[in-house]
């Protein structure tokens, strides 16, 4: 079962959005970063952009992490009886939201990922949450994205995660991460991929995958994964990190290219 190509899909993936959750600075200063070890921040980091992150020990975004982590453990339980049995399954969106994964799988590598990164990108039309729910920051598990067909960048962002998993791509080499486009003053969520020890962006905003060394623009302040979410420490602007190629950077960016449309060459990667 293929997800439809639809024509307006290759303009809507380079739309972004906004998540009202990072912009609150009472938000913020409800949340508690667990002590780190000492000498935590003289070991190279692991995680995207290899920055030091701490987790979030308590606070309203570890909590809403959480609920929505307990949802899309629901969710599992759906995708794992349809993806057993297909003819019986009841649910047109795990079905859908199969077929993505199934495009994964039959792949691997950069390739899996590129598979996933497209056909979700192309499953979900952009559409902010106050236009769906009524209300400024919702976190939806993917069968709810995908029954509605709509959802911002977060949605997109926790769809790829998922699918990735269910994939067979390992819970350590996947994340989500919370980034401040200072360029256009918003806040924007992608799902973060880790192959040969690189770290590739999976983006609604475009079908190519960069990899987190060629990101600019971008404050990266938060990250999730399996164990939880954390918040990065250190928030340099990426395009101002040592040694980072800021000629490619450019030339990759989808923010320094405001009307950037995947190309068939993009589709491929």
């Amino acid at each position: 079962m293929a997800i439809p190509v639809r024509a307006h899909a290759w303009r809507a993936v380079i739309f972004g959005c906004s998540i009202a959750w990072l912009g609150h600075a009472g938000v913020l200063r409800a949340e508690t970063i667990k002590s780190p070890d000492s000498s935590a921040s003289a070991v190279p980091s692991s995680e995207p952009f290899g920055l030091p992150a701490f987790a979030l020990s308590d606070g309203l975004l570890r909590d809403k992490w959480q609920a929505l982590a307990s949802r899309i453990d629901d969710d599992r339980v759906q995708l794992a009886l349809c993806d057993g049995d297909r003819e019986g399954c009841v649910s047109p969106a795990a079905l859908r939201f199969l077929a993505a994964v199934d495009l994964g799988r039959e792949r691997e590598g950069r390739a899996r990922f590129g598979e996933i990164n497209r056909a979700i990108n192309l499953a979900i039309r952009p559409m902010s949450d106050l236009a769906q729910y009524g209300e400024l920051d919702v976190w939806a598990s993917p069968l709810v994205t995908f029954d509605r067909g709509a959802g911002d960048c977060e949605d997109y962002a926790i769809a790829k995660f998922v699918a990735l998993r269910a994939a067979g791509v390992p819970a350590e080499d996947l994340r989500i991460v919370i980034m401040r486009d200072v360029m256009h003053g918003e806040d924007h969520a992608v799902t973060a991929a880790r192959l040969d020890d690189r770290w590739l962006m999976l983006d609604n905003r475009r079908m190519a995958m960069i990899e987190d060394a060629y990101v600019r623009n971008y404050r990266p302040m938060f990250v999730i994964g399996s164990s939880g979410i954390s918040r990065y420490v250190v928030n340099p602007l990426m395009a101002d990190v040592p040694g980072r190629d800021a000629a490619r950077s450019a030339a990759l960016d989808v923010t320094a290219q405001p009307g950037l449309i995947a190309s068939p060459d993009e589709l491929l990667n």
